[in-house]
């Protein structure tokens, strides 16, 4: 069956960007993405961009704001997605559907999202209305509150896993030292992760700082394109499985220690692209906060229900073990701009499986790649599943 492929990208750093507002941060990567492409604007048919926003821009009307910088689009489709913290895979899986729906043969992805010019308090509250807010929106500590609940209850039910989640810290920030792109290129180490002290004191117990992911400023730019039109540009990257499960959205109707839906998610994927876990090169997953990741361990199927921590505590998931998961850095070195996140993870993908990631953060064996990335707690969850065209 012919595919949608990623055939042009642009990454800009994540962080606490210059960048007065969003439409500058869309103009840091469209163009770019365009050329990195080897296409003209011209021969885009449609774009697709995603912002979370919720309030972090004062603009949220954000589709037209791309023909600021390629005039070229005006007159032809743009819509904006959004879908929590997978906003940008929902822009993704938009193109893709347009793409093989034979409505175009080239598509624009842009995922942006300008957070560090709101104050810290509002962060948190803007963050929790991706909760169930009926009976959500009180808990303290915004979104880390939630996923803060959600570790409290793994720990009551499988033991103390402090040592696990300060390994998945430790690991993605020592990843995130090769990333250009990372936010916080530092190694902290395990010791400094698993310690409660006053630079890493406790944000939402048992999660410390560095259980959470940063409020980030940033925007990645894709060129998307069928798959007959990619046999003749440059580089391919092509879509094995696209899978998107959404779960309920209260965590009171479902077992919080379990992300099911990703579990669906992947089984789906999986199934889809005719391989087992154990033919991956790498996964980006989506870890806003450290407890997240070990509970993707057991979703993806890695390891059973409570034995997540076996996986990083015994190396598996380290850049040069079994299955290498965040060799990026993961969103808790390179940073977390909602509506970016998406987009980058598939940008990082696709670097990666045709050899172009930068220089430390190029695994040796990069064959088969995959992306989750969730919105909400394990509420709207995708799987891509991406390999090199040829």
């Amino acid at each position: 069956m012919t595919e949608a492929c990623i055939v042009g990208w642009a990454h800009s750093p994540f962080g606490k960007l210059e960048d007065p507002d969003i439409e500058s941060l869309i103009g840091r990567v469209a163009g770019a993405a365009i050329a990195d492409a080897g296409i003209a604007p011209h021969e885009i048919d449609s774009t697709f961009l995603s912002l979370f926003n919720n309030g972090f821009s004062a603009q949220d009307f954000p589709a037209s704001l791309v023909l600021q910088h390629v005039p070229d689009l005006r007159f032809k489709p743009i819509t904006r997605f959004e879908n929590a913290c997978a906003s940008g895979s929902a822009a993704v899986y938009g193109a893709r559907d347009f793409l093989l729906s034979g409505r175009g043969k080239i598509a624009l992805v842009i995922g942006v999202e300008k957070m560090t010019a709101t104050p810290g308090k509002e962060v948190g509250d803007i963050l929790l209305k991706a909760s169930y807010q009926k009976e959500e929106a009180d808990i303290p500590a915004g979104f880390a509150g939630v996923f803060g609940r959600i570790a409290d209850t793994y720990f009551q039910r499988y033991g103390d896993q402090s040592d696990a989640l300060a390994a998945i810290a430790a690991k993605n920030h020592k990843n995130g030292v090769d990333n250009p792109f990372a936010q916080m290129r530092k190694d902290l180490g395990y010791d400094f992760c698993r310690n409660v002290s006053e630079k890493n004191p406790y944000v939402a117990p048992p999660l410390k700082r560095t259980d959470c992911s940063l409020v980030s400023d940033g925007a990645v730019a894709l060129i998307m394109a069928d798959e007959e039109t990619a046999r003749a540009m440059g580089k391919a990257v092509r879509f094995k499985a696209a899978v998107q499960v959404n779960d309920f959205l209260p965590i009171s109707k479902r077992d919080i220690t379990q992300f099911e839906g990703a579990a669906q998610a992947w089984a789906r994927a999986l199934e889809s692209a005719d391989i087992g876990l154990t033919d991956l090169s790498f996964v980006e997953s989506h870890d806003c906060f450290t407890i997240a990741e070990l509970l993707e361990y057991e979703a993806m199927g890695l390891t059973p229900a409570g034995k997540g921590a076996r996986a990083v505590l015994e190396g598996w998931t380290a850049k040069d073990g079994r299955l290498p998961i965040n060799p990026s850095g993961g969103l808790k070195a390179k940073g977390h701009p909602i509506g970016a996140t998406g987009v980058s993870m598939h940008a990082i993908t696709a670097m990666q499986l045709v050899g172009e990631a930068p220089a430390g953060m190029q695994l040796p064996k990069a064959d088969l790649g995959a992306v989750f990335n969730m919105g909400g707690a394990a509420v709207a969850n995708y799987v891509s599943i991406l390999e090199p065209l040829r």
